[in-house]
C-alpha cells in the first residue's frame, strides 16, 4: 500500500485528479452503504443530479491527491497552484493579536487549506490543528510525517489537545478545526444541519469563549483540470448568540451557538455544493466517550 500511495505522490494534480474521478465513481459502485449514504444526504440537501454526480467525482479527486499533498517536499511551494480570495481578513486577525480559529467543513481540500496557510501566513504566526491518529500504523506514519512542516502543528483529539489549542489562542496564534466533524458523546449538542438534528461540536464557540479570539472560515475550493486551488476565506454572517441570564448552565447558549456555526457551514456548502463530502456520516450517533471540557484548559 506504501508503494501505490508514493506512486500516486509522482503524478500530477491533473493527473491525479483524473484518476480520482475514476476512484470515485469505483468507490460509488462497490460500495452499497456508502453509495446509500451520499444519495440521501444529497437528496436531504436537495442536490441536482449534476451536483450528486459532481460530488462522487470530487471525493474520489480528494483521496487521490492526498499522497501528492502528504507526500511534497516542503521545499516545493503552493503558492502557484493557491489563489487567494479574503486573504486581507486574515491579515486583518493576524494584525490585532487576539488568536485566530479557522473554521473549515468537508468541502473542497480541506488538506490543503492548513498547508496553503502556513505557507503564507507561517512567518506571523503557527497554525495548530487537530486530527485524529488513522489505525493503520502504517498510514499514520505517513500522514504524521506529511504534517510535519515550518508552522504548522497538529494535536490530538484530547482533553491536552484542547488545553495545547486553548494556550495557542492566548499566545496570539492560530486554530483550525472541522466542525462539522461528528465529536465524540458529551462534546456536543444535537443542532439543526441542512434541516435535520446533527450532533455538532461546542468546540469552536467555547474556545472563543475562554480566550476571546476572533472567528474565521476557511476552504479550498478544487479548480478544474488540476489548475489548484482557490482558497476562500469569509467571516460570521451572523453574530454569534450571547448567553441569557436565565441559562444558568449555559445549554441553551450552546445549542444556539452550534446552529449559528452550521448555518455557516451550510452557506459555504451552498457555494460549491458537488465539492461538499456527501458520503461523511455527519447524521451519525457519536461515540460514547468521556466529556471533554473548555474549562479543563484554563
Amino acid at each position: 500500500m506504501q508503494f501505490l500511495i508514493r506512486a500516486f505522490a509522482r503524478l500530477s494534480l491533473r493527473n491525479s485528479h483524473a484518476l480520482g474521478l475514476v476512484l470515485g465513481w469505483l468507490g460509488y459502485a462497490l460500495s452499497g452503504s456508502y453509495r446509500r449514504r451520499l444519495n440521501e444526504q444529497a437528496r436531504w440537501a436537495g442536490l441536482t443530479p449534476g451536483q450528486r454526480r459532481e460530488a462522487v467525482g470530487s471525493a474520489g479527486r480528494m483521496v487521490a491527491e492526498l499522497p501528492w499533498l502528504w507526500l511534497r517536499p516542503a521545499d516545493q511551494p503552493l503558492a502557484r497552484l493557491a489563489q487567494w480570495q479574503g486573504a486581507e481578513l486574515i491579515d486583518e486577525a493576524l494584525a490585532a493579536r487576539r488568536g485566530l480559529l479557522l473554521l473549515t467543513p468537508h468541502l473542497g481540500c480541506f488538506e490543503v487549506a492548513a498547508q496553503a496557510y502556513v505557507e503564507r501566513f507561517g512567518s506571523r504566526t503557527q497554525l495548530m490543528v487537530m486530527y485524529r491518529p488513522a489505525r493503520q500504523a502504517w498510514l499514520r506514519d505517513v500522514i504524521e510525517a506529511s504534517r510535519h512542516r515550518p508552522g504548522l502543528a497538529t494535536v490530538s483529539a484530547s482533553l491536552a489537545g484542547v488545553r495545547q489549542m486553548i494556550r495557542a489562542l492566548r499566545r496570539g496564534e492560530s486554530v483550525g478545526l472541522l466542525p462539522d466533524q461528528v465529536p465524540p458523546e458529551g462534546m456536543g449538542v444535537w443542532a439543526p444541519f441542512l434541516g435535520r438534528p446533527a450532533y455538532t461540536m461546542t468546540l469552536a464557540h467555547r474556545l472563543v469563549q475562554q480566550t476571546g479570539a476572533l472567528m474565521l472560515f476557511i476552504w479550498a475550493e478544487r479548480l478544474p483540470r488540476g489548475q489548484g486551488y482557490l482558497m476562500r476565506v469569509s467571516p460570521l454572517t451572523e453574530p454569534m448568540p450571547s448567553q441569557a441570564l436565565d441559562d444558568t448552565d449555559g445549554s441553551a447558549w450552546q445549542a444556539a451557538c452550534a446552529a449559528s456555526i452550521n448555518r455557516e457551514m451550510e452557506r459555504l456548502i451552498r457555494q460549491c455544493p458537488g465539492q461538499y463530502l456527501w458520503g461523511y456520516h455527519r447524521f451519525k450517533q457519536p461515540r460514547p466517550q468521556a466529556a471533554v471540557t473548555v474549562e479543563a484548559g484554563r
